[in-house]
């Protein structure tokens, strides 16, 4: 039986179109899914939405649609980056879908409150539109929410549910300490160790109908919705089955790819969680920076947001895919620009592995090849590769797989195969083209497929062999241009 494997994206909230750095997460989580395919795991990948809140109930109302029709239309578009950017999900997880989502998060709810770890009480506190939740005053900024500086912090004052976090405080640090629940890179896990040094505190987990009438009802009160914790963290259960008990097929969770300002809800709220409920934790989070433009962050009032989906419309997804994830080192901030994205498709896209494809297969056509042993493959680190892979480094990895590019273009250069008519040598090539294809699969998946398809090879689910595996001798066509030069 094959191992199981599953991972998750967070669900970014449907308030507005994707932005570049949820196609950063997204491409990130399918590198890990493809990767864990390629070794012939049966992975499961869940992304979606996360569509209750205050700010889709206010910004629907403005624009004069109900909020199903406004989360239906920014829905939408996450489902479509999803397809444009060719990502392998198994399944999209809506929090509006009463069939598949709401059964579980109100079961959820149940176990926690038998478990005496839900509560009503009086609440005042500072509160932030922008994150949709109560902030503490240290965390606060010259009275300002650090991650929106640009929204007025509002006073609330109401009865709400709570839900009893500090009750599971120790047990999530010693958790996260002994790597029991796994926090990649370490500084991340050293920075939420620092965050919670103190202990955690409960947290509220309703808001009144009054000011949120968009929600999942509480059970047995009608005057409360469920606040985003019970409600969208559940997602990773409900989207594999919960309450059904085919959820156990995939649980624990292998991996949640979250950005860093979302790892603090992720490693302490969702594991008490998990602790009330009598449910395994995660095994592992993976963190990552955000994205920044010519080295300032993205916002609305420096008007430097970049949309994906407007980019796809002038570069292949895999040119995207490539980008991103060569210019993104593991865990760290990134910086992105039109102009890096243009440069890696021509400098590195086209003029190494498109050159070296087009260049070897319409060689192969006119003079044939003849099967050898492919020294050649041995310059290939494969093991480094396979590390790499596994740590997450996958823009070392990129390095790693370009770097031999780079040899095979050099070794075409010295042989002169055009020259020679040497059909060794360029059965040595095709051979190695073959190998680049199988490790490329999880970062610019069509590419990989044309060249498998064009060389007479399978590649994707289960096919890391083949790396290993002689290329069988076929009658090689001289390939399409996999990328032509913007």
């Amino acid at each position: 039986m094959k191992d199981k494997f599953y991972v998750t994206t967070t669900i970014p909230y449907a308030n507005a179109p994707p932005h570049i750095g949820f196609a950063l997460e997204i491409i990130q989580a399918d590198v890990v899914a493809r990767w864990k395919k390629l070794l012939g795991k049966d992975t499961f990948f869940l992304t979606g939405t996360d569509e209750h809140g205050t700010k889709n109930y206010q910004t629907a109302k403005k624009q004069n649609l109900t909020p199903k029709e406004f989360v239906d239309k920014n829905s939408g578009f996450f489902h479509e980056l999803a397809k444009e950017l060719n990502i392998s999900n198994d399944y999209f997880i809506r929090t509006t879908d009463k069939k598949v989502h709401w059964p579980g998060v109100v079961e959820m709810w149940k176990r926690l409150e038998k478990k005496g770890d839900i509560y009503k009480k009086k609440y005042e506190g500072s509160y932030c539109s922008g994150c949709e939740r109560f902030i503490t005053e240290k965390e606060l900024e010259k009275r300002k929410c650090p991650n929106h500086p640009n929204l007025e912090i509002q006073k609330i004052s109401e009865e709400n549910y709570f839900f009893r976090l500090s009750k599971y405080s120790d047990r999530i640090r010693k958790a996260v300490e002994k790597d029991e629940l796994k926090i990649q890179p370490k500084k991340w896990k050293n920075d939420f160790l620092n965050l919670i040094k103190d202990g955690l505190t409960d947290v509220s987990f309703s808001r009144d109908k009054k000011h949120l009438p968009w929600g999942i009802p509480v059970p047995e009160d009608k005057n409360q919705v469920m606040y985003v914790w019970c409600d969208a963290l559940t997602n990773y259960l409900t989207g594999i089955g919960f309450p059904n008990k085919k959820y156990e097929k995939y649980w624990p969770v292998d991996i949640h790819v979250v950005g860093k300002d979302m790892l603090r809800f992720h490693a302490g709220i969702w594991p008490g969680m998990l602790l009330s409920a009598g449910l395994p934790l995660p095994k592992e989070i993976i963190v990552h920076g955000f994205l920044t433009v010519g080295g300032r962050k993205m916002s609305k009032s420096l008007g430097n947001v970049i949309a994906p989906l407007d980019l796809l419309k002038q570069f292949p997804a895999d040119s995207l895919r490539y980008a991103l994830m060569r210019a993104t080192p593991f865990g760290d901030d990134g910086d992105f620009s039109e102009q890096a994205l243009k440069d890696r498709h021509n400098n590195e896209l086209a003029d190494k592995l498109g050159n070296l494809v087009s260049r070897v297969t319409g060689l192969a056509e006119k003079t044939g090849v003849e099967k050898c042993e492919n020294k050649l493959l041995k310059k290939l680190k494969l093991k480094e590769i396979e590390k790499l892979f596994d740590n997450y480094e996958f823009d070392k990895v990129l390095n790693e797989i370009f770097a031999f590019i780079d040899v095979c273009n050099e070794y075409a250069q010295n042989k002169k195969p055009w020259e020679t008519k040497d059909k060794k040598i360029l059965y040595e090539l095709l051979d190695s083209i073959k190998a680049v294809a199988v490790l490329l699969w999880p970062f610019i998946p069509s590419t990989s497929e044309k060249i498998a398809k064009d060389l007479g090879f399978k590649v994707g689910d289960g096919k890391f062999d083949e790396i290993k595996k002689p290329l069988k001798v076929v009658k090689v066509k001289k390939s399409e241009i996999l990328f032509r030069k913007i």
